[in-house]
């Protein structure tokens, strides 16, 4: 179906001059003028690497195209505003595509923003600008205990696993993560051969299912994770505790997904269904996760080893924080994942209803370390819907060391936000297994989108950045960034009410958030130490 057209106009051109003469009727002759130049662009939709959709889709694609150019006028005086599809609206994604492409990315005639409706964000600017900088903004990661630092971006590609995204998606991604210098993270699906090909730096995320260093069991194998782990374009290991968009949710590929390919890289049987427990099997306890991380920095050879998480039970992050202060075996980050991070496929409920948004779980994060005198030795990371560079200004503000985005990349590949996702269908080769698809995506150039993209932004982030006076975005503080929570009242930061004083949680604080929670919190066990009141 998606060559109909193209093969209907092929066919046209060649049998209309059949049909003239036989039956000498010059009439014949005229739609030729139609179909021939039909043909010719047909051909060149498949044989040019630009656009994805043109070589999936040759012909049909330009309707796309055409009502792209006319849909503000439709938009604006028929249906909605730019700002207001979800989850990305068209100005964020446009975004995206002209930085990705290297355009212009500027913006005409003032924001389409309410400046005084509820929930308006801004970043304060000062009267003394810095100068232009640098916008390789770097951070080491790596605490004490760490022998291999390393210095990351602070804009990375999130976890996107092999198998959720194509071969040459993760090619793209990580060709344009070693142009740029900065980090591509595996997802749970492990290390696979395209993660290999171009030498980018990687994030190695292991999940509850180990894969890439299990046993037969599906429990966890210290040989082969430190075979993997040695790899030098491993520079970081996370361990996934949960993901915002289903946080406590496990999951199966059925065996007919479980490719060679696939298998090769997550160590399973081929052609059986791989399961991914809801939760982890090396460890049950706060003390048995830092035990693990420590176990894991061991076996990388000095790695820096952290985990992900989306909050939910206050009390077991802070039970993983009394743990740290009993053990003093500490992350060397940890990686905070909102509720509106995004998947391949999750239940409703668990995408709409499950989990902390990013900020208020960055904030909490931040504050519980801040409170306990462990935020120095400590870095964070962001990622949820971080896109632009005032997404990560606001994300910095509120405690973030780096920000992390997996959807803003997939932009930068050529995704439509066709949510096809978990269909196998993805109409621009990025989300599908199926070779036919994935070869409209050309690694080249979509790997000098990436690139583009992460370059650009950075390059905002700078000019932000030296808008509000300052020459790194470490200097960012939460009275920095203000937030309208309602119509004509703005104030500094978010839940501004909830900023600890340091070593607060541990002289004893007042804020019922972190005192009812701190009194539930226990080392050695997630279960509070007695059922919340209330």
């Amino acid at each position: 179906m998606r060559y109909l057209p193209f093969i209907l106009v092929l066919v046209l051109t060649a049998t209309l001059p059949l049909l003239a003469w036989i039956s000498h009727e010059e009439e014949w002759y005229w739609p030729l003028l139609a179909t021939v130049p039909l043909s010719i662009l047909g051909i060149h939709d498949l044989l040019q690497t630009r656009h994805s959709l043109l070589r999936n889709y040759p012909l049909l694609a330009h309707l796309r195209w055409f009502f792209e150019g006319i849909r503000p006028e439709i938009r604006q005086y028929l249906v909605e505003s730019d700002t207001e599809a979800i989850p990305f609206n068209r100005e964020q994604r446009s975004l995206v595509y002209e930085r990705a492409k290297d355009t212009d990315d500027v913006h005409p005639f003032g924001t389409d923003l309410d400046v005084y409706g509820e929930k308006y964000a801004w970043l304060n600017h000062s009267i003394a600008p810095s100068p232009r900088l640098d916008s390789c903004f770097c951070i080491k990661v790596g605490g004490e205990r760490c022998d291999k630092p390393y210095s990351a971006s602070v804009y990375n590609i999130s976890a996107m696993s092999f198998g959720a995204l194509s071969a040459n998606a993760i090619r793209a991604l990580n060709k344009g993560a070693k142009m740029g210098n900065f980090a591509h993270d595996t997802g749970e699906g492990s290390i696979s051969r395209y993660h290999l090909e171009y030498g980018g730096d990687l994030i190695w995320e292991i999940g509850t299912g180990y894969f890439g260093c299990r046993n037969a069991d599906g429990s966890f194998n210290p040989e082969m994770f430190a075979e993997q782990a040695a790899r030098e374009s491993v520079r970081m290991i996370e361990i996934k505790l949960s993901q915002g968009a289903k946080p406590g949710h496990g999951g199966i590929l059925p065996a007919h997904k479980v490719t060679p390919e696939i298998a090769e890289a997550r160590r399973v049987p081929p052609g059986e269904d791989c399961l991914s427990p809801p939760g982890h099997s090396a460890f049950s306890t706060p003390v048995g996760l830092l035990e693990f991380i420590a176990e894991l920095r061991r076996l990388s050879g000095g790695k820096p080893v952290g985990f992900k998480l989306c909050i939910g039970h206050r009390w077991e992050f802070l039970a993983i924080v009394k743990a740290m202060l009993e053990t003093d075996i500490l992350p060397d980050f940890i990686v905070v994942d909102g509720a509106e991070g995004g998947t391949g496929a999750a239940p409703l409920e668990f995408s709409d209803h499950l989990g902390t948004p990013l900020y208020e779980g960055l904030l909490f994060v931040h504050n519980a370390l801040y409170g306990t005198r462990l935020r120095d030795r400590i870095k964070i990371g962001a990622s949820g819907k971080i896109i632009s560079a005032f997404g990560m200004v606001r994300a910095m503000s509120l405690g973030a060391d780096w920000c992390n985005a997996a959807r803003g990349f997939m932009f930068a590949l050529g995704c439509v936000q066709s949510r096809s996702c978990h269909t196998n269908r993805c109409p621009v080769g990025v989300a599908t297994q199926d070779p036919k698809r994935q070869r409209a995506l050309v690694v080249e150039d979509k790997a000098r989108r990436v690139y583009n993209f992460h370059r650009n932004t950075l390059k905002a982030l700078a000019e932000v950045i030296a808008a509000a006076g300052l020459d790194h975005p470490c200097q960012l503080r939460p009275y920095h960034f203000y937030l309208r929570n309602e119509p004509n009242t703005a104030i500094p930061g978010n839940m501004a009410l909830h900023f600890l004083e340091a070593g607060e949680l541990l002289e004893g604080t007042e804020n019922p958030l972190f005192r009812i929670n701190w009194a539930l919190a226990q080392a050695h066990s997630f279960a509070p130490l007695k059922p919340p009141s209330g």
